[in-house]
C-alpha cells in the first residue's frame, strides 16, 4: 500500500508551539504525532510514503530522512507555496492505481488496511473515513416558525455530526479533477466530484479519532495516547 501525508501546514492554530516545530513533529508520549501515524502505517502493510511538505520541511525531513529506521520507503514532495490540501496531489509523479491521504496530526486506531480494502471494493473514485462527532451546544436552542413564534426549546443540547477524519483513499483517476498550481482543498474537490457525478463513499469508523488542531484537543491527545499506548502503538 501507498500513503500520501499532508504535512505541509503551518499549524496556526497551535502557535506558539509551531513557531518552531511543524505540527507532524509535536511530541505525544516519546513520539512525535507523524512518527505514531508511521508506525501504524507499516503495522497496517504500507510500504511506501509520499510526505507532502512545505512550513519548516526541513526538520521533517531531518527527522524521517528516508524512513529505513521504520522500515519504510519515504519520498517527500515540496511545495513552493501553500496550495492547500488537494493540490499537493497533483505535484507527486509515483502514484499507485489507489492511495491512502491523511493529515499528518491525527490521532486514531483506524484500521488502516480495512479501509482501504473497502474503498476498493467500493469502486469508488474517492473514500472518507468519517466519524460521528458529538458537539454540546452551551446555549439555549431555539425552534421558531416562519412568523418568529417559538415553537421549541432545547437547553443545552448535543448535536451528532458525521465529519472527516481528514484521512482518504482515491483512485488516481482523482488527479484529473484537480487544477494546476492553484490553491485547492479537499472541500472543493470533493464537490466537484459530486457535481461531475462521481461515487465518493464514506467510511463509518467507531473507534479513537482526534484531529490535533488547538491545544486543548494536543493536550487531550497526550493524555489518551499515554493511558492507552498500546491502542495507538503497535508491534
Amino acid at each position: 500500500m501507498q500513503a500520501v501525508i499532508l504535512a505541509g501546514g503551518k499549524g496556526t492554530r497551535l502557535k506558539p508551539y509551531t513557531t518552531v516545530l511543524p505540527k507532524p513533529l509535536m511530541p505525544i508520549g516519546d513520539y512525535p504525532i507523524l512518527e505514531v501515524l508511521l508506525r501504524q502505517l507499516k503495522y497496517f502493510g504500507v510500504t511506501d510514503i509520499t510526505m507532502a511538505v512545505g512550513h519548516l520541511k526541513e526538520l521533517i525531513q531531518a527527522f524521517f530522512s528516508d524512513g529505513s529506521n521504520w522500515d519504510l520507503n519515504i519520498k517527500y514532495s515540496f511545495e513552493n507555496k501553500p496550495l492547500g490540501t488537494a493540490a499537493p496531489l497533483k505535484l507527486i509523479s509515483e502514484l499507485d492505481d489507489d492511495f491512502l491521504v491523511m493529515n499528518g496530526d491525527v490521532l486514531t486506531d483506524l484500521d488502516f488496511k480495512e479501509f482501504f480494502e473497502y474503498h476498493k471494493s467500493s469502486g469508488a473514485l474517492c473514500s472518507i473515513a468519517m466519524y460521528k462527532k458529538p458537539v454540546k451546544i452551551d446555549l439555549g436552542v431555539l425552534d421558531v416558525d416562519n412568523k418568529n413564534k417559538l415553537i421549541g426549546y432545547t437547553e443545552k443540547p448535543t448535536l451528532n455530526y458525521n465529519v472527516s477524519m481528514g484521512v482518504y483513499a482515491f483512485s488516481k483517476k482523482v488527479i484529473e479533477y484537480i487544477p494546476n498550481d492553484q490553491y485547492f482543498d479537499f472541500p472543493e474537490l470533493m464537490l466537484k466530484l459530486m457535481e461531475m457525478g462521481q461515487n465518493v463513499q464514506c467510511y463509518p469508523f467507531n473507534g479513537y479519532w482526534l484531529d490535533i488542531g488547538r491545544p486543548d484537543d494536543y493536550d487531550i491527545a497526550i493524555e489518551q495516547f499515554n493511558n492507552n499506548i498500546d491502542k495507538f502503538i503497535r508491534n
